[in-house]
């Protein structure tokens, strides 16, 4: 089964660190990454920019906007879709993200959540 695995932030408690010390924090995060895709379990990994786009249908037409939608703290700043025999299973596997590993990610409200998929297809030749 696949599961669909999003990393969250507190931008505001990110932004308000100095960038040296965000960079010296994200260059933890590579050996737990390489221990993730070691797992052999990992499909796709995506870091995900801070811009966001809101596409909606309203009165007949799809309408635009700049996200996030809701208002909030935390923001997804990971994507990763992994493959599993159950959710015990994803979870052992999601627990070797660095938003689970690198203990700074604490203060910046790193966490994971997991999430069953409930149907996946794969169009060939697209990536």
């Amino acid at each position: 089964m696949k599961y669909l695995c999003l990393g969250y932030f507190d931008r505001e408690k990110m932004d308000s660190r100095p960038k040296e010390e965000i960079d010296a924090v994200m260059r933890e995060c590579g050996s737990h990454l390489e221990e993730l895709y070691k797992s052999g379990q990992v499909i796709i990994d995506a870091g995900l920019a801070h811009e966001t786009k809101v596409l909606r249908r309203e009165k007949g037409k799809v309408k635009v906007t700049d996200g996030p939608f809701i208002e909030t703290k935390e923001m997804i700043g990971s994507a990763f879709l992994i493959e599993a025999s159950d959710m015990e299973d994803a979870i052992r596997i999601a627990s070797l993200h660095p938003a689970t590993q690198v203990g700074a990610g604490e203060q910046f409200g790193w966490r994971i959540e997991v999430r069953p998929i409930h149907y996946f297809e794969k169009r060939e030749g697209k990536d």
